[in-house]
């Protein structure tokens, strides 16, 4: 059995791993998937000042009150600063960093200090006076590629104005821990990949391992199946996903 802590990036919420929590679980793992501060169902938390740093605290926080240990993080896009942080600060908790289609901002770093300039002021653009990126939803999912109607139907509601700090503020300066650490490259980007030089940073590098799914950046959603198995390890390092029979159990009702 193991631990999983799946981390959301922006707009997004917990909610987003619903399909990929039901198959780890139903595999016998214990999963987490916290929402962070501002979105999903504690978007009422939202303030001025919610950043990075709160973020990272709310990751911390379920570790240390669930005495979590030996667990595999997962961050997803700009959940990868989180992960980051969460690694810099409570290292002794955590068995393997897992970067899926993520940002890899290095300490002293931001989201915004890796996006090239134009799509960061595009985002500061779209902040609204309570310092949110509020976006046309329908433009991101395309974004993402969402192509299941059914699917575009679930999401469009989840989707919450996401706090600017998140993406503008740094990762403290600290050094990063000496843990495993995994890059899942998701491939179907008709509009660019944000993501490639990650992906090939990873793959160059001998302290990385490179896997790849066939699938848009919303892969918890489009790929559950594939993503739960490359989680489990069950596939060897570097492998294609494109043959994999994917598995997408219904989302869950809400109460």
């Amino acid at each position: 059995m193991t631990t999983f802590v799946l981390v959301h990036g922006g707009w997004h919420g917990g909610w987003c791993w619903r399909r990929v929590v039901a198959l780890l679980e139903s595999a016998g793992h214990e999963v987490h998937a916290p929402t962070l501060t501002g979105l999903g169902d504690r978007a009422h938390l939202a303030r001025p000042d919610t950043g990075l740093a709160v973020h990272i605290a709310d990751v911390v926080a379920v570790l240390e009150l669930d005495d979590l240990r030996d667990v595999v993080l997962v961050g997803h896009s700009s959940g990868g600063a989180v992960v980051t942080g969460v690694a810099q600060r409570r290292p002794d908790r955590l068995r393997e960093l897992v970067y899926l289609d993520a940002f890899v901002p290095a300490p002293g770093r931001s989201v915004f200090d890796l996006l090239p300039a134009a799509r960061r002021d595009h985002f500061l653009g779209l902040v609204d006076e309570a310092g949110r990126i509020v976006l046309d939803l329908d433009a991101a999912m395309d974004g993402w590629s969402l192509p299941d109607a059914a699917d575009r139907e679930w999401v469009r509601p989840r989707l919450r104005p996401f706090p600017v700090g998140a993406l503008r503020d740094p990762l403290p300066p600290d050094p990063l821990p000496d843990l495993p650490r995994r890059y899942i490259h998701c491939t179907v980007k008709p509009g660019g990949d944000s993501f490639a030089g990650f992906a090939a940073a990873a793959d160059s590098d001998p302290a990385w391992r490179l896997d790849r799914l066939d699938t848009g950046h919303d892969a918890m959603i489009t790929a559950p199946g594939a993503l739960a198995t490359l989680l489990t390890g069950v596939v060897s390092a570097g492998c294609q996903q494109s043959h994999l029979a994917d598995t997408r159990p219904p989302l869950p009702s809400d109460p």
